[in-house]
């Protein structure tokens, strides 16, 4: 090493200058020479003189010994150092040594003291006790005064010092707010230390500096104050002194805080151990702890394993930097080495991590003896830090971050069942191009991390989409993804799971932790089973007036299946009316152009204009079909009391408010904003409804006996949809008692006998005994049944219950007269069968054949070919691994049925008609005759022409069905042609009811009135009470709930329409029916093959939703149409039969049909008959 010498700071190698002094003095006073800034000409000239000196008699320092007093050491105001150039490393290090040892001492002296006192007192104190109480010093109350005086004396002074000692404390701990800022400030300050410490590093290891010039001397002084005060605090709180003074962080104070001291006292600077600041990031977690920063364990072990990595590191590099800038003492520090504070850690690191370069190295045996116990430990810590520090950082989770709100935008939570098919289908309808621009976030929270195709999935719809990983379950989630803010909660389920219970449990419990973080949140959750929505009804936030809204899969597809036995295709159109489905436009003139326009309509609903106010239903439904070329089906009706209501085509009597709500069937949101917009001034004339915009006009009310309303519709807007104010949910459809029945209808019924159930929506009988409807396979035979209703449900007793209810319920709805029932036979497992049968019990006209639904003999002993409709189900899809296994067996069941021959069934029917007959089953009526125009179609032949309707699991497994079509296996469901026809229903169908509810709950409503024939929360309510219905005595207001509209078909070979069949069009059979019979017609029940100009055998139809107005009909044509209540067709039809099979021989197709009898087409009638049907209108045939 090049070593200045002691006056000037020369060049030579072992240059002058004191004595005691040595080489590195000589080195530290060169350094610093160069480093100060001195007078030029008093420099240079005591420069030169130095190194004249020191050149010129290079050993006469150490030879000559008095020349030593002459040397003389360049003094400025900013190295007041004495002349001799004396290190006193020692002085600093002596001062942290006697504090330590000597308040170790103090301690350990004091507790001898103590424990001598303790011994020599025990004795006396134990005779003075005695002595006192053997002089009689207790009191007449038994009390030992004197005794309880001392003891009050220690308790106060005791309770002095505890008070000092808690106070002290309470001021270092973290449980107050006092205590958290002391604590965060003393790290704060002590991490300040360290970085002075840095910044000094670069400085000789002891160097002469003015407290009053040196700044970060004089800001170091000022925390080591602070560190001392603190200490005092924490010496005061500390319950064991002796072990307190052994502590990390005390011994730390001891080794840095004392040399701040005399460095002030000698105007002289030694870096020493103050490194060992780096030992307080030890504490770095506790700190974030204290700050709420660190709230899981993972991310606490990390914090600490780190800190506790790099305190030890830095330490270590510190204490290398000091020894080698240094040297051994007793190589009188002659062999140091210059290395930078960063040069030691480096070496630190690859010392750690046994790579050692050798650039740089230890040489000081100090040094070296350090590094020795260094590895050993150092490489131990490397060894097992590093790698779990990599495990814990790479375990965590790369979606564990928060949502951050975007201002001006909604987002929505969805969790549950997170899967690429379910958030695939869920984002295809959601963000659909038809609901215009969705500006709404959808926020996916699943505890499961996405696979690679979901990951994708989510990367290309990162504008819209995000996903987080947690649990619901986990109040910490919900903070992260927002839930207080979010506009609504979407909870998913598992429409495949083996068990349906478990699953919605699950989601209950989901929907329990969701409303106990934020009660206010709106939730839309999927439920499997219909008698689990009972358990939401506990939640008390739960609020269906609020928008909570229950999805039950089980409840809409049995009602959608159930709906098809009355009009064979409705599940199709419905499902298809609240699914987006973009338009495919076809050329060809085939089925699937005309099905196809259909399937791209959907339901929307727009307040209307004011210029309809004053309208009745029927006219203001055509004038929007006509000129706005909008097909609206239903309003929200609110009463004199403000209670909403949704009304489904309620009739002429009915007069539009101002600021009613309609409901619509259009292709896209756009053209449903005419109903809002339309101006009768502005757009009388207009005959292309796209031109009907928004006009400047004041909206006016054209009918002056009626009141403009003082509150102005308030429309509530989720991009897509209207939403209905949540205060003032509506109910499901009832009509206001308008049509009550008459006082001798009343009177003709018998008031002991109930019929109906409690709410007058179903009907109802007593409780049966299963025993009593259980048919053999000979009584089957011999009973005479027709146009019923065979459900074949394959099931056994470890079968999940699919709730036959939600299937019989629609089929019992009380706007049917008794007569009109159709009655159902289920063709099972009896054990199956006796599980659901508490559920059934209630409901009139139902059987039981125990069997199989794959044994023909048992098909036969039902009259399959002479049923209605065919439902095929099965309660073990979901019990099976392979996803294309599911549906095997209603597979099979339908392929069995469709491949079977059957003789002409007509002559047997009427051999048997005096056989066993169920009640309500009697076909001896006259009436019943083709003479009176109910005519039968000949019966079925071979299996293709039954009608069936199959439920599917796994939507590819469609093509199984037909095989005579020529669906692709990656063909959409909906483009199929079952599903087309109406033949096939998947509950994956039911999947678009999720984003249709929130943007429309009252979409939700509509769907469920149509479908489950009138349930409402009020009967949901009385079931979750009693698992079953309860029967009820007819009155006016239960009655009155019979008068809601239902659907039907409408035959067009015959009757008053049948001029329109053949080449009429659609609007004006759409026109007539409303004004004549208030009957609303919605869609077409069209033969597959119809468009060819050859006759086809086919005798498939397909379902057209909503066509045009020019639409060319067919006579084969059935119309889909909305029937009012007849309140009289009891009374005059109590002989009709269940007669099935209607005018459509051509079709050879059974249906439910209603043929409206035209005079003019029955001149052989006789003339009391003709002038019935004037008066009414519609004769039913209902399966």
């Amino acid at each position: 090493m090049a070593n200045g010498g002691g006056g000037g700071g020369g060049s030579s190698s072992s240059g002058g200058g004191g004595g005691g002094g040595g080489s590195s003095l000589r080195m530290s006073s060169n350094i610093h020479a160069n480093h100060l800034s001195l007078d030029a000409s008093s420099s240079s000239s005591s420069s030169s003189s130095s190194s004249s000196s020191s050149s010129s008699s290079p050993s006469s320092s150490s030879v000559h010994e008095p020349k030593m007093d002459a040397l003389i050491i360049p003094v400025t105001m900013e190295v007041p150092c004495d002349s001799r150039g004396q290190r006193m490393w020692w002085a600093f290090l002596a001062s942290s040594m006697v504090t330590f040892f000597g308040g170790l001492f103090i301690i350990l002296l004091w507790r001898t003291l103590k424990y001598l006192w303790t011994v020599c007192c025990h004795c006396g104190g134990k005779t003075k006790e005695a002595q006192k109480i053997n002089n009689g010093s207790s009191q007449a109350d038994g009390t030992l005064k004197p005794v309880e005086e001392k003891e009050e004396a220690v308790a106060a002074e005791v309770g002095w010092m505890t008070s000092v000692k808690d106070w002290a404390g309470v001021m270092i701990s973290a449980q107050t707010l006092t205590g958290r800022v002391l604590v965060v400030l003393v790290f704060a300050l002590s991490i300040g230390a360290l970085v002075i410490y840095f910044i000094d590093s670069s400085n000789p290891i002891e160097s002469c500096q003015n407290f009053y010039k040196d700044f970060t001397l004089q800001i170091d002084m000022a925390f080591n104050v602070f560190f001392l005060l603190y200490f005092g605090l924490r010496f005061i709180a500390a319950n064991d002194k002796l072990w307190f003074w052994l502590e990390v962080n005390s011994v730390v104070d001891f080794f840095t805080v004392p040399p701040v001291f005399v460095s002030v006292y000698l105007n002289r600077s030694w870096l020493g151990l103050r490194f060992l600041r780096a030992l307080r990031l030890i504490q770095f977690s506790e700190i974030l702890q204290f700050l709420n920063i660190l709230k899981t364990s993972n991310s606490i072990k990390l914090v600490n394993l780190l800190s506790i990595f790099i305190s030890t590191w830095l330490t270590a590099a510190g204490f290398i930097h000091l020894v080698e800038n240094s040297g051994d003492p007793w190589e009188n520090f002659q062999n140091n080495q210059a290395l930078t504070y960063w040069e030691c850690v480096y070496l630190l690191m690859v010392t750690m991590s046994t790579v050692g370069y050798g650039d740089v190295y230890a040489k000081t045996t100090l040094g070296r003896l350090f590094m020795v116990f260094f590895i050993l430990g150092g490489l131990a810590m490397f060894a097992s830090y590093v790698p779990e520090i990599i495990e814990l950082i790479g375990n965590r989770k790369k979606y564990g971050g928060s949502y951050s709100a975007v201002s001006g935008r909604k987002h929505i939570v969805v969790c549950g069942h997170i899967t690429l098919e379910s958030v695939s289908n869920f984002l295809k309808d959601f963000l659909h191009k038809d609901r215009d621009d969705v500006n709404v976030e959808i926020v996916f929270l699943h505890n499961i991390s996405p696979n690679l195709e979901l990951e994708a999935l989510f990367k290309r719809h990162f504008t819209q989409v995000e996903f987080y990983q947690g649990s619901v379950l986990n109040p910490h989630d919900l903070a992260r993804v927002k839930i207080e803010s979010a506009d609504a909660c979407l909870i998913l389920a598992n429409k495949y799971c083996a068990d349906p219970d478990a699953e919605d449990a699950s989601n209950i419990m989901r929907v329990i932790s969701i409303k106990n973080y934020h009660p206010k949140i709106r939730i839309i959750t999927q439920m499997l089973q219909y008698h689990n929505k009972a358990h939401l009804l506990n939640i008390p936030s739960w609020n269906w007036k609020e928008g909570d809204d229950a999805i039950c899969l089980a409840e809409l597809k049995l009602g959608f299946i159930a709906q098809s036995c009355l009009a064979q295709g409705l599940s199709t159109m419905l499902a298809n009316l609240f699914s987006m489905r973009s338009f495919i436009k076809i050329e060809e003139d085939t089925w699937q152009k005309y099905y196809l326009e259909g399937v791209s309509n959907e339901m929307y609903t727009e307040y209307l204009s004011s210029a309809f106010v004053g309208l009745s239903f029927p006219t203001v439904c055509e004038l929007c079909f006509v000129k706005l070329k909008l097909l609206m089906i239903a309003i929200e009706y609110k009463s004199a009391n403000r209670e909403s209501r949704i009304l489904i085509n309620p009739g002429n009597h009915l007069k539009i408010q101002e600021g009613t709500l309609g409901f619509f069937i259009a292709s896209d949101a756009k053209e449903v904003k005419r109903a809002f917009f339309y101006c009768k001034a502005c757009h009388d004339d207009i005959t292309d409804p796209k031109r009907i915009k928004k006009c400047g006009c004041k909206r006016l009310i054209y009918f002056e006996d009626e009141q403009p309303s003082t509150l102005s519709p308030q429309k509530k807007q989720r991009n897509g949809g209207m939403r209905n104010s949540p205060s003032s949910s509506p109910k499901l459809m009832r009509h206001d008692p308008l049509l009550i029945p008459g006082n001798d209808q009343i009177d003709n019924m018998d008031s002991n006998v109930k019929k109906y159930d409690s709410t007058g929506m179903f009907h109802w009988c007593a409780p049966k005994e299963i025993e009593k409807v259980i048919l053999t396979r000979s009584e089957a035979a011999m009973t005479v049944l027709s146009g019923h209703v065979v459900v074949c449900i394959f099931g056994d007793v470890s079968s999940a219950l699919i709730g036959l209810r939600n299937l019989v319920m629609p089929l019992r709805a009380s706007n049917f007269h008794y007569h009109e029932l159709k009655h159902i036979v289920f063709v099972g497992s009896i054990e199956y069968l006796k599980r659901e049968w508490e559920t059934l019990h209630n409901f009139p006209k139902v059987s039981i054949l125990p069997g199989t639904p794959l044994s023909r003999a048992d098909l036969r002993a039902v009259n399959i070919n002479l049923c209605d409709m065919c439902v095929i189900l099965s309660a073990n899809q979901n019990n099976i691994d392979d996803t294309s296994l599911q549906d095997k067996e209603c597979i099979l069941a339908s392929l069995n049925i469709k491949s079977m021959q059957f003789d002409d069934s007509i002559g047997v029917l009427q051999a048997n008609s005096q056989g066993f007959t169920p009640p309500g089953m009697d076909r001896s009526s006259p009436d019943n005759s083709p003479v009176h125009g109910m005519l039968r179609q000949p019966s079925i032949t071979t299996g293709v022409n039954i009608p069936i309707i199959t439920e599917l699991v796994n939507d590819t497994n469609v093509q199984f069905l037909d095989q005579d079509d020529d669906d692709d296996p990656d063909t959409e469901l909906y483009l199929t042609q079952p599903f087309a026809c109406g033949t096939a229903f998947a509950v994956s169908v039911l999947d678009s009811l999720m984003s249709a509810t929130y943007f429309n709950d009252n979409i939700l409503t509509l769907i469920r009135t149509l479908v489950t024939g009138g349930a409402t929360p009020e009967l949901e309510a009385l079931i979750a009470e009693e698992n079953a219905l309860r029967g009820g005595y007819s009155t006016p207001q239960t009655l009155a709930n019979r008068d809601r509209c239902r659907v039907a078909q409408l035959a067009l070979l015959d009757g008053p329409f049948a001029d329109l069949g053949d080449g009429g069009c659609y609007g004006d059979l759409f026109c007539k029916a409303l004004k004549t019979y208030n009957m609303l017609c919605f869609g077409i029940y069209r033969l597959r093959d119809a468009h060819l100009s050859t006759p086809s055998q086919c005798t498939k139809r397909y379902v057209i939703t909503n066509p045009p107005y020019e639409f060319e009909l067919v006579p084969t044509d059935l119309i889909f149409c909305l029937m009012q209540f007849d309140h009289n067709a009891g009374q005059s039809r109590a002989s009709l039969s269940h007669s099935s099979h209607s005018s459509q021989s051509s079709s050879k197709k059974s249906s439910s049909v209603h043929s409206i009898p035209s005079t003019a087409n029955r001149q052989n009638r006789p003339k009391s008959r003709e002038s019935r049907d004037k008066q009414k209108y519609v004769q039913e045939e209902r399966l």
